[in-house]
């Protein structure tokens, strides 16, 4: 029982870089260069709104990992 509780994370031990609705860079990846909204905080990525489509007026979204951005201050 004590190994089981030594594997287990407690998902409130991880850190965040950034919050939902901060803007940052991508550094990295097929989106380089682009600045994008934070929409979700996930435990390894983000998933940001980097534009809209102007069509059908919804989102752009892309995810990105937590070492391929930075954050806008």
């Amino acid at each position: 029982m004590a190994e089981e509780k030594a594997d287990q994370k407690n998902p409130t031990d991880i850190k965040k870089k950034v919050n939902v609705g901060d803007m940052i860079d991508i550094k990295n990846g097929i989106e380089k260069g682009k600045k994008g909204k934070v929409v979700v905080v996930r435990e390894n990525s983000v998933i940001v709104e980097i534009g809209r489509n102007t069509k059908k007026d919804e989102p752009i979204n892309t995810v990105v990992n937590h070492k391929n951005y930075k954050l806008i201050k």
